[in-house]
């Protein structure tokens, strides 16, 4: 891959980041609240719904950069063979370790966004301070693993659906896709990866909003989804499944949109 497709996908990467997550803030509190243990009122309702808002805005455009910039390096470094059916698998491959590389930018965002999420009435900067006192550098990538087994599923569904689509489009009306209709395809390859992994997502939302040293908190994703299973059954699997899906249709349409044009102006 070119520097100059590099530093393109970077930019772009990150634009399209900021953008998605802060018009759609609101949403993702929502969606949060509905799956804390505390349950969705006492954790603030729909009182400050921007609460934790500059985690998010300082997290965004090197969370996004880094996943794209590794998804198109290594899409560019593997063989490109002819035959079709192992082009999923190149995208399933790029997008794995991009969500790898990028959740380590992400997870200390996630962590401190979520707490302050349920806790509207603390800052940003108290909620931080007060976990790495409290738990150290650990406490901020409590739900590592549960936040990459949730985003490399949710990949494996959404970046080979998204490129199917493109392609699909393209061949029906003999040209490459314009960046609405990309923006299009993201939105519906996102909104069926979210409905389809919100089980993890809320066992990740467990995870960093569970109490230093608790059980929930040693990160074990099946403990945490069993814990669920039997306490709320399948409705809190699939609690805040609804925005969740909402909330991710509009931003693969405004993600993957604002990335292809981004990019597009940029080469």
């Amino acid at each position: 891959m070119e520097p100059r497709q590099s530093w393109a996908a970077l930019a772009a990467g990150g634009v399209a980041g900021v953008c998605v997550d802060l018009i759609l803030f609101p949403l993702d509190t929502v969606k949060t609240r509905l799956q804390s243990p505390q349950g969705f009122w006492k954790a603030g309702g729909f009182r400050g719904i921007y609460a934790g808002v500059p985690s998010t805005a300082i997290g965004s455009f090197p969370n996004a950069a880094a996943f794209f910039i590794t998804y198109e390096n290594v899409k560019s470094a593997l063989p490109h063979g002819s035959a079709s059916y192992l082009t999923p698998v190149t995208h399933m491959v790029a997008a794995s370790f991009g969500e790898v590389v990028a959740c380590l930018i992400r997870v200390p965002s996630e962590v401190v966004k979520q707490r302050a999420q349920v806790s509207p009435s603390a800052s940003t900067f108290r909620i931080l301070s007060h976990t790495l006192y409290h738990e150290g550098i650990q406490g901020l990538y409590r739900g590592y693993k549960s936040t990459v087994l949730r985003e490399i599923p949710f990949s494996l569904v959404q970046f080979p659906l998204w490129e199917a689509l493109k392609d699909l489009w393209s061949w029906k009306q003999g040209h490459v896709v314009d960046s609405w209709q990309s923006a299009v395809c993201g939105a519906f390859a996102g909104g069926f990866a979210a409905a389809v992994t919100t089980p993890l997502d809320v066992a990740k939302t467990r995870i960093m909003l569970a109490k230093a040293g608790s059980a929930t908190a040693s990160g074990n994703v099946l403990a945490a989804l069993g814990g669920i299973w039997r306490t709320q059954g399948l409705s809190g699997l699939f609690a805040g499944v609804v925005p969740r899906m909402a909330a991710i249709s509009l931003g693969g349409f405004i993600f993957l949109g604002t990335y292809e044009k981004t990019r597009e102006l940029l080469l």
